[in-house]
């Protein structure tokens, strides 16, 4: 594996981690991104029926859906296994010791 590779590796495994952290968060995270695309009926009807702290939960909620099948898939691509994904941390490891 050349220097290229690892890197882009290595930092798609610190995206997976991150994203995997914060999925697993019940917390609020200190950096937002904003605007955001939903259908204007979607956000209208939720906001009417359930009122606007519902209506961003929901945002979130469909939010973290798209971020946990983004991350399976990218997952698949750069590792593809979970064995892969393994022996790529054991040389990490090594990486950081030597």
């Amino acid at each position: 594996m050349d220097e290229e590779e690892y890197n882009s590796k290595y930092s798609n495994l610190r995206i997976l981690k991150s994203v995997q952290e914060y999925l697993k968060s019940e917390t609020d995270f200190p950096t937002a991104v904003y605007p955001i695309n939903v259908p204007d009926d979607l956000l209208y009807q939720v906001l009417r029926l359930h009122g606007s702290e519902n209506a961003d939960k929901l945002i979130h909620h469909i939010f973290k859906l798209g971020l946990t099948f983004w991350s399976e898939k990218l997952y698949s691509e750069i590792f593809g296994s979970q064995e892969n994904l393994e022996a790529f941390i054991e040389l990490v490891k090594k990486r950081t010791k030597g």
